[in-house]
């Protein structure tokens, strides 16, 4: 991160809350300041959070560094800077850019860009944008002899001048985006500790649905370290919530998966997927969420042909929301490896497999219920009552999710 060294305040910046009604972005960027809030107290970072209008500012900070990398792991942060402060007049935002410049050793070796944004109405500030670029870059030049390029500059300074207030800072570090968690009802979010179920109980998350995990346990039919592959996954979306912590549903089903073994064929997963799906939706009424999570890609696996989801979709009561739907695999490797979850997913987690040698990829809901073993799906609610319901949180994996 390339911080100015006399930053004091951190710039934090949304753009879809831009979108929403005067009321409901202003109780969203609330939910925003109150989840950073949080966030920054979690780990350990002394700091006092205020909102204004389009812009969330972290002030007061006993280290800029960090808070800026707690705002990017905040959903709903588009992006964060470490910033100078200074008075929203010219001169003022001049002197603090040729600071900032100077500060990172500009030379006529180097090249750099100035780029400046003015809010707010013109009254305010009796110049523009290309008037702040100007004069701030004449000044800069005139400091430190370096070139201007507008293309592909060694340094940017950014400037951004506000109505009570100007901001210098050189990188923005982005953040996922989306919207703020806890803006949307929670959601069930089926999770197995592989690739692609972490990557979509964070695509949740990222558009405000706080998830309650549920891990269907095999028992006799995974190996002995499956639950450890899914936790280290969980423990690395929790890095996301304002609390650190994740709740995991461990619902036993071996007794079902059992008699799928001995009973079906070719339909095996269909039924198993239709049996998972009740599951997911009784913890869902239990912890009142409003839907069901997978990581299904279409045509990924053989369950998960069209018309096999068809197939699986008819058990179910509540949506169930597939975020990977179109998804090639690399796209979903490759977000898993920024997330920190695609460590975790490579862990052997010695499953035996319980699909046939020859999968139905074109099943008919007609036939895939008339093959179901009786009473299958009600099966569902006794399992989850028996379900063991642990708190994953970050904290052992704090800095630490690097691929």
């Amino acid at each position: 991160m390339n911080a100015p060294a006399d930053a004091d305040v951190v710039l934090v910046r949304h753009r879809e809350l831009g979108t929403k009604s005067g009321g409901v972005q202003s109780r969203m960027e609330e939910r925003l300041r109150r989840n950073l809030q949080g966030m920054l107290e979690r780990r350990g970072i002394t700091a006092t959070v205020e909102r204004r209008w389009s812009r969330v500012y972290v002030r007061d900070t006993s280290d800029v560094e960090a808070a800026v990398d707690a705002a990017a792991d905040c959903f709903g942060v588009a992006s964060a800077s470490a910033c100078v402060s200074t008075a929203p007049e010219m001169d003022a935002m001049v002197d603090a850019a040729v600071a900032v410049a100077e500060d990172v050793e500009l030379s006529p070796e180097t090249s750099f860009a100035v780029d400046a944004r003015r809010a707010g109405d013109r009254s305010q500030h009796p110049f523009t944008s290309k008037d702040i670029e100007e004069e701030a870059g004449a000044a800069i030049v005139e400091s430190t002899d370096a070139d201007v390029d507008l293309d592909s500059p060694d340094v940017r300074v950014g400037v951004e001048c506000r109505a009570k207030e100007a901001f210098v800072y050189l990188d923005s570090h982005e953040g996922p985006g989306g919207l703020p968690l806890g803006t949307q009802e929670p959601v069930a979010a089926l999770v197995s500790g592989g690739i692609d179920s972490p990557v979509a109980a964070w695509q949740a998350m990222k558009r405000g649905s706080p998830v309650e995990a549920v891990y269907l346990d095999l028992g006799d039919y995974a190996g002995v370290d499956h639950v450890a592959r899914c936790r280290e996954s969980l423990e690395a979306l929790a890095r996301y919530t304002p609390d650190g912590g994740i709740r995991l549903h461990r619902v036993p089903v071996g007794d079902v998966v059992s008699t799928l073994m001995e009973e079906t064929a070719n339909t095996r997963m269909l039924h198993y997927r239709r049996f998972m799906y009740r599951v997911a939706e009784e913890v869902a009424g239990w912890r009142n969420a409003e839907g069901v999570v997978t990581g299904e890609s279409l045509g990924q696996k053989s369950s998960q042909t069209a018309a096999n989801l068809r197939c699986a979709d008819s058990a179910a009561s509540m949506p169930v929301h597939r975020p990977l739907l179109t998804w090639d695999k690399q796209e979903i490797v490759d977000l898993a490896r920024e997330i920190g979850t695609y460590r975790s997913s490579k862990v052997d987690a010695g499953c035996v497999s319980i699909a046939p040698s020859q999968p139905a990829t074109a099943a008919t809901p007609e036939e895939v219920r008339r093959r179901e073993p009786h009473g299958l799906l009600e099966r569902a609610v006794d399992c989850v009552d028996d379900a063991e319901v642990v708190e994953i949180t970050a904290d052992e994996i704090e800095g630490e999710i690097d691929a």
